[in-house]
Order: C-alpha cells, then structure tokens, then sequence
C-alpha cells in the first residue's frame, strides 16, 4: 500500500522578514521585565534586574531630586527609551536619566526620546557590564549625551564620563569606595555623590 502525498499548503504571499526594531518588540511582549536594545545593529536583551541594582537607582533619585531636578526645568526618570543616531533602528533604555522638562514634545517613535532632551544618564551595571563599559560609551557619546554614570557593581567602581568627543568621552574618570563626585553644573544643578553609599546599595544580597 502506498503513501499517498500530501499537498502542502502554497502561501500566495510570503511574508516578509521582520525587521530588527520588529524582533525587538516582538522580544520585549515575549520577555516581559526584561530590557531589550539595539546598539550599534546588536539587539540585546537583558534579564530583569535584582532588589540591589533597583536600591542604587533609588540612592540616585534622592540628591537629584534633593536638588530641585525633579521639577520645571528637568525631570529624572527612569526605563526611557533614548533614540540612538549609531543606526536605523538603534535605541537604548538607560537605567536612569535626567532630562529636559519637555521631554514629551521630543517623542521619535517606539517609545523612544530625541537624545537632545537627555542630560544625563546613568547604567548599574548587572550580567551585560561588558555592554555598559564599551558599547554604550561610543552609543552615548555619538548620540551626544554629554554626562555619563556608571555604577560599576562587579569592579567597586563609580565611572564618571564627560567631555565629548568623537569615539566616546576624552574624561573617563574612575572612584573608588571613600570618594565623592560632583557631577557637572550642566545637568541643571550642583549634585555630588557619595560613591561608598552607591557600592554599598549596589551589593547583591544572598
């Protein structure tokens, strides 16, 4: 006895191939809590962070908002989408930001902002520490985000980046446990940081 074929349903109109900005929404209704970018045409996808990287952030939020930049002029926000000039299709979402009061009127798409609205911002290192410390140094700088933080969790360190140029920032100062940054007047206000007091909150528990 035979086996009789069987016919194959023909797609009269075969579907395109999701672009990278499509795979990277598609992820992010897969994935829900976890942060996905793309960065230089790489899309990442980073897990949801623990209880410490959320109590850094919150150690941020406080002199920021101390200091009157939660307000007319500025806002701090935290999970915006920040448009990146690196490419078509190029986004990041800091962990925390400062940014112009307007923000809204500056929306490009995607839930994503205009970088010319974005003062500062600031990423807590977790599994992608590697993706912090390079590629988002030359994203950030070509998208001309003039103040960049970084809090180095797996180093102990606090990376204080300014001063644009090119490829990146021509000051990349780094502080170790004991010291304080003052961060730059043009965020919109006189802001130090007391590095011990962010490695400190920054440490996984357990």
């Amino acid at each position: 006895m035979s086996a009789a074929a069987v016919e194959q349903p023909v797609d009269p109109e075969p579907r395109e191939p999701l672009t990278l900005l499509e795979e990277a929404n598609k992820l992010m209704e897969q994935l829900p809590g976890y942060r996905v970018e793309i960065i230089g045409g790489v899309l990442t996808v980073t897990p949801p962070p623990d209880a410490s990287h959320a109590e850094v952030l919150t150690d941020l939020m406080i002199p920021f908002i101390a200091a009157g930049l939660h307000g007319q002029e500025t806002r701090v926000v935290q999970g915006i989408g920040l448009w990146l000039p690196n490419g078509p299709e190029d986004y990041a979402i800091p962990d925390l930001s400062i940014v112009d009061a307007d923000v809204n009127e500056h929306h490009r798409g995607n839930n994503c902002y205009d970088p010319e609205v974005f003062r500062l911002v600031v990423e807590v290192t977790s599994s992608n520490h590697n993706n912090d410390l390079r590629n988002k140094v030359v994203a950030y700088a070509q998208a001309m985000i003039p103040v960049y933080v970084i809090v180095n969790r797996k180093h102990g360190r606090v990376h204080l980046l300014t001063d644009l140029a090119d490829s990146g920032y021509d000051t990349h100062r780094i502080y170790a446990p004991g010291e304080k940054i003052t961060l730059p007047d043009s965020i919109g206000a006189k802001v130090t940081l007391d590095v011990s007091e962010l490695l400190q909150a920054g440490r996984q528990k357990g």
